[in-house]
């Protein structure tokens, strides 16, 4: 098991260097085979007062007048023990992890990263354990109702969930409850060390907006996995035993349909910690995803690959825990 695991922390960070690699050559290299010089790039950093001087100073500086595999090296070499940088006359400490700074506010980006860290982890963690708990609820008792009036019922309105694309059910939510029947002042986020009752409370349409669409998913795909499952030979010698009903569903059944479930759930709950754009979006939550956008709009290039990365980590994380449980779930991974 240790040797396992080590392998696979092993293939996470070989993977995040493999993404770091490609991301700075889609940023760095690819625009300079498209013609775009190191001047342009740093005039960027100096801004709309730009001169010649300025901007061969900044060039200097920041190395970008080096090979791109001196570039590459050095962006790591930040990214593990920090970087110096120079504006001006006097250099400026960048610690580690340094994404380097702004070209827009001139202020370095993994402090701008962790101020919203937690509100996308917070709307991530809020909505996942919603649709957890509907989803594969729904997906077991519809399974086990093949047929029967509430499973139509409940697959209608998976249907549905599925269908209905987040910002519009965001929106609704907003139309009813923030402005027609205004239960909710505003949605805002307020930090869990501040008041849990408070984080809780307005985040709860953002994260019923995400689990509607989330939740009609995995009832949809627990409820396959369970009919496929409550077929087997060894279910049926369960029941011949004697075992109660439950102890056949949530020990035999639920847990070998719930291998499909683990490899989504890691990595829809990574992506939405890195980019649930839709969703701060519409509720004006300031988070990694909207952040993105904005940096993508005012052309923040720094911005734009720290979450890249950020992203890239949390997803990369997510299906290394995948990998774990699964080792937890069934055996047989554990030697295969």
């Amino acid at each position: 098991m240790a040797a396992y695991i080590i392998r696979r922390v092993f293939g996470a960070v070989l993977l995040l260097l493999v993404v770091s690699a490609v991301t700075f050559a889609i940023f760095f290299l690819v625009p300079k085979l498209g013609g775009q010089t190191a001047d342009q790039l740093a005039t960027q950093y100096v801004g709309k007062d730009a001169n010649p001087e300025s901007v061969a100073a900044i060039k200097r500086n920041l190395g970008l007048d080096q090979p791109i595999a001196v570039q590459y090296w050095d962006y790591i070499k930040g990214l593990v023990v920090g970087a110096d940088y120079k504006f001006g006359p006097d250099a400026t400490r960048c610690d580690a992890p340094c994404f380097g700074y702004s070209f827009k506010s001139h202020v370095e980006v993994w402090p701008q990263l962790t101020e919203r860290i937690p509100v996308s982890f917070s709307l991530a963690v809020g909505a996942a354990v919603i649709w957890l708990i509907f989803g594969v609820t729904t997906g077991v008792i519809s399974a086990l109702r093949k047929g029967k009036p509430i499973d139509r019922i409940s697959m209608f309105i998976a249907l549905a969930g599925v269908s209905l694309p987040i910002f519009f059910t965001g929106q609704v939510l907003n139309a009813l409850f923030v402005y027609e029947i205004p239960i909710w002042d505003a949605i805002e986020y307020v930090p869990f060390t501040e008041n849990p009752a408070d984080w809780a409370w307005h985040l709860i349409l953002p994260w019923v907006s995400l689990a509607f669409l989330f939740s009609a998913l995995y009832a949809r795909l627990t409820r396959a996995g369970m009919l496929e499952t409550m077929g087997e030979d060894y279910i049926r010698t369960a029941r011949a035993k004697g075992l109660k009903e439950t102890t056949v569903v949530a020990k035999h059944g639920l847990r070998a349909a719930l291998t499909p479930i683990v490899t989504i759930f890691g990595m829809d709950f990574g992506t939405l910690v890195g980019s649930a754009v839709l969703t701060e979006t519409v509720f004006s939550l300031q988070g990694i995803g909207a952040y993105a956008v904005q940096s993508i709009k005012d052309n923040d290039l720094p911005i734009v690959m720290g979450v890249t990365l950020v992203a890239a980590f949390f997803i990369v994380f997510c299906n290394l825990v995948v990998d774990l449980v699964y080792a937890a779930i069934d055996p047989r991974v554990r030697y295969s």
